[in-house]
């Protein structure tokens, strides 16, 4: 259903005005499937020309975009991608900072704690002297990360886990907002056999004091890069202080398409967004801002890896993950993060008159607006 922009308009102010409770009747969640659809047509298809503007993209088996030094993609996401997926290990409950992007926003205070002296692998609790037996029952993973939620907030803890995962062969990432990094940490956790270091820089708006520790982290640790949400704040703070980062001597960039729930998307309300396959929400500028900075990085030829770590690439780690765990043909946890869908959400794009739908077609008998709908 190739739904006009205007009759969109019309039926997602409909859909913005019932209560929260009522939901959409089959023919009306017909017209909104319609809508997101036509939506996020039109974004795929301004962005696939920007595609076709930078120079030398590569793909990694057709699963997700980069451009630069192939040796310096990181390890982390090619295990993600192509590897046993993403094996989340978590730890720290807490963060120094708040940030608007975060996922856990409003939350931070609350979130329940893992346990003294333990670990969370795969939803269950370890203590760090049960490590021996998990590898030798479980198939080792390809690579872990260490999530949840700033570790530098207890980082002794981490070094003896890190350096048994080490000692097995596995592939080992964390990410950190770099406020609490000091020589001495970033050594231990060298010492102790981390391979990879991930600076959310927009987490501190490109902070001189977490820039010198992506530097310091480069002296200790194999590969040191940075993840951070693409938003305008940090894509401008980049540019300001590009030289200084890049001279650092990092090994990669990954543009995290930044995807709202609940707790956050408050935050961004009025930025035009799009939806993802019926799955992840975002501000439109989120990837669009990436594939700038990509076709920038192409052209200056910067020595680095920058990787479009966006909202599909997220599909396929989630395909990819169920795939090496026996999953289903065509099962995935790629999903929605909103139990009802808040279609005031996407009004500022329907409002946005330079925003144009690729096709458009009168809508069917039983469909328009004023008709009563089933």
């Amino acid at each position: 259903m190739y739904i006009s922009k205007k009759d969109a308009l019309a039926w997602f102010e409909f859909f913005a005005a019932l209560p929260e409770e009522e939901g959409l009747m089959p023919r009306q969640q017909e017209i909104a499937y319609a809508v997101l659809a036509q939506i996020e047509r039109a974004v795929e298809h301004r962005r696939e020309a920007m595609k076709q503007e930078i120079p030398g993209l590569k793909s990694l088996q057709g699963r997700t975009f980069y451009v630069g030094d192939d040796e310096r993609f990181p390890g982390g996401c090619r295990s993600c991608l192509l590897g046993t997926g993403l094996s989340a290990i978590r730890k720290t409950n807490k963060c120094n900072i708040q940030c608007p992007f975060c996922y856990n926003y409003g939350e931070l205070h609350c979130q329940p704690p893992i346990g003294d002296g333990l670990w969370e692998i795969g939803g269950t609790k370890f203590y760090e002297e049960d490590l021996e037996l998990l590898l030798s029952i479980h198939q080792k993973p390809t690579g872990i990360a260490y999530v949840y939620l700033e570790p530098f907030m207890e980082i002794e803890k981490y070094y003896g886990v890190i350096r048994k995962f080490h000692e097995a062969g596995i592939h080992q990432h964390m990410y950190t907002n770099g406020t609490l990094c000091t020589e001495e940490n970033l050594r231990a956790l060298g010492e102790a056999g981390l391979d990879e270091l991930r600076f959310n820089l927009g987490a501190t708006n490109c902070a001189d004091k977490v820039i010198d520790s992506i530097a310091l982290a480069k002296k200790y640790i194999r590969k040191v890069g940075v993840e951070t949400p693409m938003t305008p704040d940090f894509f401008e703070g980049f540019q300001q202080k590009k030289e200084k980062i890049l001279a650092t001597g990092l090994d990669f960039i990954n543009c995290a398409e930044l995807h709202l729930n609940p707790n956050n998307i408050g935050n961004y309300e009025g930025e035009p967004m799009y939806m993802t396959r019926l799955g992840y929400l975002s501000p439109i500028w989120s990837r669009d801002l990436t594939l700038r900075l990509m076709k920038q990085a192409a052209e200056e030829g910067w020595p680095i890896a920058v990787h479009d770590c966006c909202n599909r690439t997220k599909f396929a780690r989630d395909l990819n993950l169920k795939g090496k765990e026996g999953g289903w043909f065509g099962q995935s946890s790629y999903g929605s993060e909103f139990d009802t869908l808040p279609w005031w959400a996407f009004l500022p794009t329907l409002y946005d008159e330079a925003f144009t739908f690729v096709r458009e077609e009168e809508l069917p008998d039983g469909y328009r607006p004023g008709q009563l709908v089933f």
